[in-house]
């Protein structure tokens, strides 16, 4: 594999141009053994030299890179996806109390999946006297499916979330949309599980809930991945992931990227769920 064309696509994609250039230069030295995992940790290493971007990576699919720009093979990627390991919603319960359980992961898929199990998710938990959120096993997610999930906990007007601005000064805004259905009542509180792995759209998720005041977070300082990416193939099982625009949040102005959503309650994430049920 040539690693120039590694420094091509981050030159002209990753969202900081002056950035780019260091990491390009930190790319020069690189060398590659042509086993494709073991070239994967390597070039990893390297794209996270220079800021520790997690999302600047070199990606290993044994079974094939994932399509990401032919829009019918992504559709078809989603679809069989949700179909094997469901579309990001994976336990609804009740727990002792009359507190709602939603584990969220491990990746929330694109809204014409999880629009109908959030739906019928929160139908579900109709009634429950608290809800507990659990992201500790999110690992990513599409922000407009992160959206609508924080949609279906807050009121009756549109909320503006976050601004995802693009390298060329473009701007994408994100906001809830107050027409889902069933919604939780503003007066039920909401705790957030997190874990040192929860990562991009989990970690969103926690983010805006905690920025807006309306979730207590439970659990690890998360992992600190905050820029969307694009992908490009670089063979059939490697896939360069290259962030194309930074988060900002519309409350707090900023991120969670290279610090982590911090839990307004600190404690090992297998005693999370715990703490979360206990006294409030």
């Amino acid at each position: 594999m040539d690693i120039s064309l590694v420094q091509d696509l981050v030159r002209s994609h990753y969202v900081f141009p002056d950035i780019a250039e260091q990491v390009v230069a930190a790319l020069d030295d690189v060398a590659l053994d042509g086993v494709p995992e073991a070239d994967a940790a390597v070039l990893s290493a390297a794209l996270q030299s220079v800021n520790g971007d997690r999302h600047l990576r070199v990606r290993h699919y044994p079974d094939g890179v994932p399509p990401d720009q032919d829009e019918a093979a992504v559709t078809a990627w989603f679809a069989t996806t949700a179909r094997e390991q469901g579309p990001g919603i994976t336990e609804v319960r009740r727990l002792d109390g009359n507190v709602g359980l939603l584990v969220v992961g491990p990746v929330i898929l694109s809204p014409e999946h999880v629009a109908p199990a959030a739906a019928a998710a929160f139908t579900l938990l109709t009634g429950v006297r608290r809800l507990v959120l659990d992201l500790r096993g999110c690992v990513g997610g599409v922000p407009e499916s992160v959206a609508l999930l924080v949609s279906h906990l807050l009121g009756d007007e549109p909320v503006h979330l976050q601004d995802l601005v693009h390298r060329d000064g473009t701007v994408v805004t994100s906001c809830t949309t107050p027409s889902v259905s069933p919604r939780l009542p503003a007066e039920v509180p909401v705790d957030v599980l997190t874990s040192g792995r929860t990562f991009s759209g989990g970690e969103e998720l926690a983010y805006d809930l905690q920025a807006l005041g309306r979730a207590r977070v439970v659990g690890e300082t998360t992992l600190g991945g905050a820029h969307p990416r694009e992908a490009f193939d670089l063979t059939t099982h490697l896939q360069l992931h290259v962030p194309i625009a930074r988060s900002v949040n519309a409350v707090t102005g900023t991120n969670w990227e290279g610090v982590g959503v911090v839990p307004d309650v600190a404690c090992p994430a297998d005693e999370a769920l715990s703490r979360a049920v206990g006294a409030r």
